[in-house]
């Protein structure tokens, strides 16, 4: 290489991150109130069968739910007109328990747009509180 070359490294790094808090009394009060109505607008099947399967549905509920609105205010738009509330999916993966999310073909062109080529999560449930943080990976 001569002094007029330059290389450039891949672009990597964060592209974004979001957290969100949800208290689980409140997430009881919301299915207890709109049920169906709120999970099927919310919630995609296999999310709803995981949580309905639990003693305490309205806690896993509240995770899966502020880890969506994590995503959506790491890739900077909130659920509304760019990303919607079926577009990401929360799963778990079976060996180990940790939390990941699938995104709908709106959502992966959302992501490829900005350069994400990963979306990781975190989730946390107490008692009282769950939260869940998310980060676009370039």
């Amino acid at each position: 290489m001569n002094d007029n070359e330059t290389t450039q490294a891949p672009e990597s790094g964060v592209a974004g991150i979001g957290i969100d808090l949800v208290e689980n009394a409140r997430m009881k009060e919301v299915l207890a109130r709109w049920g169906d109505l709120f999970t099927r607008r919310v919630f995609r099947e296999e999310e709803c069968t995981y949580c309905n399967g639990k003693a305490e549905p309205w806690r896993h509920y509240a995770g899966r739910f502020a880890v969506k609105e994590a995503v959506s205010k790491a890739f900077g738009t909130g659920i509304g007109a760019h990303i919607g509330w079926l577009d990401i999916e929360v799963r778990r993966d079976p060996d180990t328990g940790a939390p990941s999310v699938a995104l709908s073909e709106r959502a992966r062109a959302l992501a490829g747009s900005r350069g994400v080529r990963n979306v990781a999560v975190s989730l946390s449930h107490t008692r009282n509180y769950s939260v869940a943080q998310a980060l676009l990976v370039k």
